[in-house]
């Protein structure tokens, strides 16, 4: 029993969070997935287990408190310690400014950088005592820059971004590697199928991120020795423009 551990994925979705689970649950990683509904998860567990791995699927809104300290509490006592965490909620929408209201703001920020902070928190709690984990964010392109008609995403991701270099310099010395990787670019996701065709064309020549290539880059940050931690890591195909 001793030597399980858990990874805690929250925004587990079909892309990346998924790909990462699946990543860890094959090196023996007990894969705790969440998202807002539980039955959406189901495709997820069901694949990990039939690739020889274990998974729980937890619905959860990330940006309740109560629902994430009993989210990481349940865990830590019921199933494994968490030896990893990995905050993957997206929030990307778009609206001009004039049209972008308080509420579609507030909600922005909640999702992408208020549930970071309370992942963050808890998992720092579960881990301090241990003296070992990894918290892994997801940045984005808005994580570095601000652009047309994306103030609300911008300004939680630049949030999110903030909160995980605060992180590291408190946790780092105290045997936590908090990671901010930043993924800039198109990622293979049926929403990029569907409403980017022309960008989805461009898979075949690798000219958009497969979400297991991202996946195994999360595992080499969580495997990375101490004396060369990352912190911030720039992952993008090799035909973006930046």
């Amino acid at each position: 029993m001793n030597d399980r551990k858990a990874i805690l994925v929250i925004g587990a979705g079909d892309a990346t969070g998924g790909a990462v689970a699946r990543r860890f649950a094959r090196e023996g990683y007990v894969a705790c997935v969440t998202r807002r509904s539980v039955d959406k998860l189901q495709p997820l567990v069901e694949q990990i287990r039939a690739e020889g791995g274990e998974a729980h699927a937890f619905g959860s809104d990330a940006r309740k408190e109560d629902e994430m300290v009993a989210l990481v509490a349940g865990i830590e006592r019921d199933i494994a310690p968490i030896e990893v965490a990995v905050f993957n909620i997206g929030a990307n929408v778009r609206f001009g400014i004039t049209e972008t209201t308080a509420r579609v703001y507030f909600k922005v920020w909640e999702m992408a950088c208020f549930g970071g902070f309370l992942m963050g928190r808890e998992v720092a709690k579960a881990m301090l005592p241990r003296g070992r984990g990894t918290i892994i964010f997801t940045g984005a392109t808005a994580s570095l820059r601000g652009r047309d008609g994306y103030a609300a995403f911008a300004g939680a991701k630049h949030a999110l971004r903030a909160l995980a270099q605060s992180m590291a310099r408190e946790l780092w010395p105290k045997g936590i590697h908090v990671a901010h990787p930043v993924i800039d670019g198109a990622i293979d996701t049926e929403f990029i199928r569907s409403n980017f065709p022309q960008r989805y064309a461009l898979k075949d020549q690798q000219g958009i991120l497969n979400p297991d290539s991202i996946a195994e880059a999360y595992w080499n940050i969580h495997q990375q020795p101490r004396d060369a931690w990352t912190h911030e890591t720039e992952l993008r195909p090799w035909m973006e423009s930046w």
